[in-house]
């Protein structure tokens, strides 16, 4: 499975403290609809899964960013995979055995491409 999914927020405005509670905030919030709209979208189209992926999994993460700033590649992670956990594509991030993020030159607004892939267990 393949999906592009906008450039995530970083981790860093990812959350918000509100007295002693930690909420996501409302970038964070956005940034899980429209990873919701995505994955309905690639649903509709055949393209991903109806039902969650389950098992150990692989994740590739080519991370295009929206300009030529110094970014962290490791701050987009928190945000993108909890997206994809709300939006249904796993049962839960912790499937996952194997990351892996690289990253392309900056495109206009930005843009993630994840491939998920099973993990074939030996028999």
């Amino acid at each position: 499975m393949t999906l592009t999914l906008p450039y995530p927020p970083t981790i860093n405005s990812y959350w918000r403290h509100v007295g002693p509670r930690v909420l996501i905030s409302a970038n964070g919030r956005r940034y899980r609809r429209a990873v919701g709209d995505a994955v309905l979208l690639g649903i509709g189209a055949g393209q991903i899964a109806e039902e969650p992926l389950t098992g150990r999994l692989a994740v590739l993460v080519e991370a295009a960013p929206p300009d030529r700033r110094k970014r962290d590649l490791d701050n987009i992670t928190k945000a993108l995979l909890d997206a994809l956990t709300h939006a249904g594509v796993w049962l839960d991030d912790s499937q996952i055995d194997d990351l892996r993020i690289v990253r392309r030159g900056p495109e206009r607004g930005g843009c993630v491409v994840v491939h998920v892939m099973p993990i074939m267990e030996a028999a």
